[in-house]
């Protein structure tokens, strides 16, 4: 492989590529090589900022087709170079970095880093690589280095090939969990009583339901999709899937539970569901998790760009302090790590996606520690005849809110055209008399439009790595967000080389709404007869 299709395997922060055929159009990119490789490279970025000459390296993989084989050629990098790989077997990817905090317990196979063959909730035939040191994941920086070196550095030759360990590590990952709960609630079994249901999605998460949740004392059944199955037969395992979500919504009412539990396929996200069968995600979710946090102790909340006014007013309602910025889960880590360092208490770093970091967990994005957190609160909810939800019944909701997203067409310069075009938007939004900037623009730019003119905001910005402008609308009023949306398709139309018409289409779909709207008012007052 060249160095340009080595780079091209950096998403963000993580290594990702086609690992399996079955799509048409989609040949493999990630091969076992490129992953034996990496893993050398690896091991070399950890002897440079460790200043070790022999490295331990823990490697484990979620429940992908191809993770197992790509397993095995990562330590097959790492031994052959004449380091040591621990083989963790099904393992999620917080569950590697804490093995790293973990000395007590790995202090015979001591790692200096750590290897998670995952490629979240993609597709099938995709996968991956996310890579933790003792300091937590490593930048985007780090992976663009170790990919150069993947390329381009000449290994070392060496007959002294490292050891290699079975030491699988997810059980004793969630025996921590569970030792937190008790020791929190001051009860071996707080959650007896309570049906709780997980949704694994065939990913990684399907241990929650029977190493956590069961020894806390929680009925678990009606679980679902909890067996390991790369083929993902059921639905995506993923908390932002309307589908994943109306599945698990369903399993919740069907079994009369009192929670349910929706994981990704690596479990550094998840979301919820109360008991009567209704979604807690995205602003509800970390509203959810701000209230719990903010009971204890004062700070500010982190979270991404597209997050809603009513959170904001909520957190400031529960003395905390909001502060709406960058999307990406790693920018928004790492503002809170900033803003910890510059000594101003920030517990929670969350995007609206589910990702979720806590200060006192390292600031790792960790879906079942999430959830423990909860769990929690939902116990000591409980001793106070309350439930877990009552402590978000103040949050706002927007009465409409949408996000749409413009392509850019093929072959134009995107990111130096969007630029210009969020440029000339900012221009157009300072010159309006029925809107002005929010005054919290992290990233794009933020729009704040009067009562007249659609009573909400908008937020235009530019997608992390895709030739995408989305476009959050979120409004208080009934049809205020389709003002909204007006006003940015005759603002965005003269630009030839965006495709606005998911813009169009919800103009179109509006007036479809508010015609079948009007007809049923007539019918209902027996001015027209009804539709045969």
């Amino acid at each position: 492989m060249t160095l340009q299709e080595y780079l091209k395997l950096r998403n963000g922060t993580d290594v990702r590529g086609v690992a399996m055929d079955g799509v048409a159009g989609e040949p493999i990119t990630l091969t076992e090589e490129a992953v034996e490789n990496v893993a050398k490279a690896f091991c070399v970025w950890l002897i440079s900022h460790t200043g070790k000459t022999q490295v331990t390296v823990a490697v484990g993989y979620d429940s992908r087709l191809t993770s197992p084989a790509l397993c095995q050629a990562a330590v097959r990098g790492i031994v052959s170079t004449g380091h040591n790989a621990v083989i963790t077997g099904l393992s999620t990817t917080p569950s590697m970095f804490a093995l790293l905090k973990d000395v007590e317990r790995m202090n015979e196979r001591y790692c200096q880093g750590s290897i998670m063959v995952t490629a979240s909730h993609l597709p099938f035939n995709r996968n991956g690589l996310k890579f933790f040191s003792h300091n937590g994941g490593l930048e985007a920086n780090d992976v663009k280095e170790i990919l150069e070196l993947a390329a381009t550095y000449r290994f070392a030759e060496t007959t002294n090939v490292g050891e290699t360990f079975d030491s699988p590590y997810l059980e004793a990952y969630a025996a921590s969990l569970v030792e937190k709960v008790r020791v929190a609630t001051g009860e071996d079994t707080p959650l007896s009583g309570k049906k709780i249901v997980v949704d694994a999605g065939n990913g990684a998460g399907g241990f929650f339901a029977d190493k956590v949740l069961a020894p806390l004392g929680a009925d678990t059944s009606g679980s679902q999709f909890l067996n390991p199955d790369g083929n993902f037969p059921n639905h995506i395992p993923n908390p932002e899937n309307a589908q994943a979500m109306e599945s698990v919504c369903n399993a919740v009412k069907a079994a009369n539970a009192d929670f349910g539990i929706i994981f990704d396929t690596d479990v550094d996200r998840a979301g919820a569901v109360d008991k009567d069968g209704t979604e807690i995600n995205r602003n509800r979710l970390i509203a959810l998790i701000s209230a719990v946090l903010l009971k204890e102790r004062a700070g500010t909340i982190v979270t991404d760009s597209v997050t809603s006014d009513g959170l904001a007013k909520f957190i400031a309602q529960k003395g905390g302090k909001h502060l709406r910025f960058k999307r990406g889960y790693k920018n928004v880590i790492n503002e809170a790590i900033r803003l910890n360092e510059a000594g101003e208490y920030a517990p929670l770093a969350m995007e609206t996606s589910g990702h979720a970091a806590l200060y006192e967990n390292y600031f790792l994005d960790d879906g079942a520690y999430l959830i423990t957190r909860l769990l929690i609160a939902m116990a000591q909810a409980a001793k106070e005849g309350k439930d877990l939800t009552d402590l978000i019944a103040e949050l706002e909701m927007p009465v409409e809110a949408l996000e749409l997203r413009a392509k850019f067409k093929d072959g134009v310069d995107f990111k130096t055209l969007g630029k210009n075009l969020i440029d000339d938007f900012t221009q157009y939004g300072n010159g309006l008399y029925y809107a002005s900037p929010a005054p919290d623009n992290y990233e794009g730019f933020r729009l704040c439009y009067d009562e007249h003119h659609g009573n909400g905001w908008a937020l235009m910005r530019m997608s992390l790595h895709d030739p995408v402008l989305p476009i959050n609308v979120e409004s208080a009023t009934k049809d205020g967000a389709v003002k909204i949306v007006k006003d940015l398709y005759y603002f965005l139309r003269k630009y030839d080389f965006l495709d606005i018409s998911p813009l169009q289409n919800a103009i179109a779909a509006w007036r479809t709404n508010k015609l079948e709207e009007v007809n049923a008012k007539l019918v209902a007052a027996g001015k027209v007869a009804p539709k045969q």
